[in-house]
C-alpha cells in the first residue's frame, strides 16, 4: 500500500496531461530545461570567479609597488 505501482503512475500521468495539455507540459519542459542549463553556467562561472579576483588583487598589488618606489626615491 506505500508503493505505487507502474499503473498508479500512468493513471497520474493521463491525469496531469488532461488537465494541463500536451503544449502547456511543453512550455514547463522548455523553461525547466533552460533553468537548468542556467544553474550550469552559473556554478561554471563561480568556479573560475575566485582566480579573477586574485590576478586582480596582484595587479593592483604591482600597481601599488610602482606607485611606492617613485615616492621613496624622492625621499632619499
Amino acid at each position: 500500500m506505500g508503493s505505487l505501482s507502474i499503473w498508479h503512475w500512468l493513471v497520474v500521468l493521463v491525469i496531469v496531461v488532461l488537465i494541463f495539455g500536451t503544449s502547456k507540459l511543453k512550455n514547463m519542459g522548455k523553461d525547466l530545461g533552460g533553468a537548468v542549463k542556467g544553474f550550469k553556467e552559473g556554478m561554471k562561472e563561480a568556479q573560475d570567479e575566485p582566480q579573477k579576483p586574485q590576478q586582480v588583487e596582484q595587479k593592483a598589488d604591482a600597481a601599488a609597488a610602482k606607485e611606492t618606489a617613485p615616492a621613496d626615491q624622492k625621499q632619499a
